[in-house]
């Protein structure tokens, strides 16, 4: 069902350097994973995903409060469970339209906290506010969506809701680690750069029929960056949709080599699928600094059937 290969700069995928003439902005790794939640003795089967490269979450156990002894004092069990119980990280998952899902969590004693977003392959970092509190809408990426919110110490929380409109949409994930310049750019019925039906971060969310959305703290330390396109399916007047990744050459990655990932689901399937391909790309060196590497062929084109 899935399928992951290793692409290299020199090995195929066709790219080309591109002066900075349009206007433009700066822009990891999953595999299947089998997660089992214990609670009070219950096993709870998480549907399998893919995870790939080097993390990996298993047998998380959701615990419950340790009372004190039956001869502990009142005033010793209010202190060791109260501040517990109201400092531990609770997640909430609540589907929304267009196979989108209201993610939040909250942590009140937590405030600045880290955190790892992790849902069926896809991984960024957000961070709680001063009251503890973070939300984001997440386009979903499977049926009965999962989502692992991972804080920097203690336990990761689960959240699952089903999202029966995922099979309506189709969705490109473009992942990365740091800021390493990429982005997603969509040319819908092949729309010039900057012209109507070009879809990228940075254009109006009216510019098109689809839809870009960033994940991700890019202020945070080595921060995981997700773009994700998305695209209903029986968009009036859309028969196909050009998909390119791009790097622009900064300080920050000129002559290195930087990491990507991409998702694929479901582009003419049946909207359960998902495909990986991960991505190893040279930099050229700084004296380069400000064209772009774009690559056409990383990521299959979207064909859209009975337009």
């Amino acid at each position: 069902m899935l399928s992951s290969a290793t692409v290299a700069c020199a090995l195929g995928i066709g790219f080309f350097m591109q002066q900075s003439t349009a206007p433009r902005a700066l822009g990891a790794q999953s595999a299947d994973q089998a997660l089992i939640a214990e609670d009070a003795g219950q096993t709870v089967h998480i549907p399998s995903e893919p995870e790939a490269g080097e993390f990996r979450i298993e047998n998380i156990t959701l615990t419950s409060v340790t009372q004190p002894d039956e001869e502990s004092s009142p005033e010793i069990e209010r202190a060791s469970v109260a501040p517990e119980a109201a400092c531990s990280l609770s997640v909430t998952a609540v589907a929304m339209p267009g196979a989108m899902v209201d993610l939040s969590a909250s942590a009140p004693c937590q405030a600045g906290r880290r955190l790892t977003v992790h849902h069926h392959g896809m991984m960024f970092t957000a961070q709680l506010d001063a009251d503890g509190w973070w939300h984001e809408q997440v386009p979903a990426l499977a049926p009965t969506a999962v989502f692992i919110v991972e804080p920097e110490q203690g336990l990761a929380e689960v959240a699952a809701v089903p999202v029966p409109d995922v099979s309506d949409v189709d969705r490109v994930v473009l992942q990365w680690t740091g800021n390493s310049g990429f982005e997603i750019h969509a040319r819908e019925n092949g729309a010039e750069y900057g012209a109507p039906g070009h879809v990228w971060h940075g254009s109006d969310p009216a510019q098109g029929a689809g839809e870009m959305v960033r994940l991700g703290n890019d202020q945070l330390l080595a921060p995981r960056l997700v773009e994700v396109y998305s695209l209903p399916r029986g968009s009036a007047g859309i028969s196909a949709v050009d998909i390119s990744v791009e790097a622009e050459i900064t300080q920050t990655n000129c002559g290195r080599q930087i990491d990507a990932q991409t998702l694929s689901l479901g582009h003419g399937g049946d909207g359960r699928s998902l495909s990986t391909r991960d991505l190893t790309l040279s930099m050229p060196d700084c004296d380069a600094e400000g064209d772009f590497l774009v690559l056409n062929n990383l990521l299959e084109n979207l064909k859209i059937a009975g337009n």
